[in-house]
């Protein structure tokens, strides 16, 4: 009973230790003032007036994020027809640019010629600040390793298509081991399961290995015992329950760090999606839409 006693005190929660480390939700991008949109909502018609002329997923928009203090960049991708994966947010190009139709059924060719600033509108229409100033700006995953070697990024693969799980792990392995051991990646099941698969060096998670790491941790966390599915994985975790896990946050996070894994807090709203926070105590990393204002915050301290 005492032995018992000890383990629980251990796995209860102690206080946070260090910094907390910025994952930047694609990049420096503009800020949103549209309310709940759904899954197919065009959220650049309803843009707030913009501070910046910074573009999501772009080139550009990575470079002053990590120049800022992002220690990883969340980026979105797509096939293409001809083989490539085009960074870019939506399911469609109707929204954000001049081109219509599936972006997965377009080719790189066709895709590196629309106007990624072309539906940009923080006036109902009115005015369009960003037309003309995104054209040729859409990057491949391709170029983006490329331009960023050395830097870690969170790749999210946009479809539950398990043949994009190939493409991904075709790019990934011309790569060094070194650089691919800086990626994570997440997304729908098929094709996140199927590059894990093939690129063991990669952190990853889907949500159904998620919520097995959690309520597999919730039933042995207090023994200080790890889940296999919690190991060398990517976690993130609703900023409003991490108090649910043995250990929240330094003694979990110590546990965390030691498998390989990496954890990043998040908010999340009443319907499931992702939402950014800018502050958190708890040590863990932060997913953050807005690196720009944590950039500022922590220069004022």
């Amino acid at each position: 009973m005492i032995r018992l006693l000890v383990l629980f005190v251990a796995a209860c929660s102690h206080p946070a230790a260090g910094p907390p480390r910025y994952l930047a939700h694609r990049g420096v991008h503009q800020s949103y003032a549209c309310g709940h949109l759904g899954r197919d909502g065009c959220s650049a018609t309803c843009i707030e007036p913009p501070t910046h002329d910074y573009l999501e997923n772009t080139i550009r928009s990575m470079r002053a994020a990590f120049e800022l203090g992002a220690d990883v960049v969340e980026l979105d991708v797509h096939p293409t027809t001809d083989g490539q994966l085009a960074v870019f947010h939506d399911w469609t190009v109707d929204c954000r640019t001049n081109g219509t139709g599936r972006t997965r059924d377009h080719s790189w060719t066709y895709l590196k010629t629309l106007d990624i600033g072309y539906g940009y509108t923080a006036d109902h229409g009115k005015t369009f600040p960003f037309r003309g100033r995104g054209v040729g700006l859409m990057p491949t995953l391709a170029e983006v390793l490329d331009t960023f070697p050395d830097r870690r990024f969170l790749i999210h693969i946009k479809s539950n298509v398990a043949g994009d799980g190939d493409v991904l792990a075709r790019e990934l392995l011309r790569r060094p081991v070194a650089q691919r051991k800086r990626l994570m990646v997440y997304g729908g099941e098929r094709p996140v399961e199927r590059v894990l698969a093939v690129v063991p060096e990669l952190r990853g998670m889907t949500g159904e290995r998620e919520k097995r790491c959690v309520a597999r941790y919730v039933a042995v966390g207090w023994t200080g015992h790890v889940p296999d599915v919690c190991r060398h994985a990517l976690l993130l975790l609703p900023a409003r329950r991490a108090h649910w896990l043995w250990g929240w946050p330094s003694r979990f996070l110590a546990r965390m760090a030691a498998v390989d894994t990496d954890v990043y807090v998040v908010a999340v709203s009443d319907d499931g999606w992702i939402l950014g926070l800018e502050h958190d105590a708890s040590g863990a990393g932060i997913w953050t839409d807005h690196i720009e204002r944590v950039a500022t915050t922590r220069r004022g301290r």
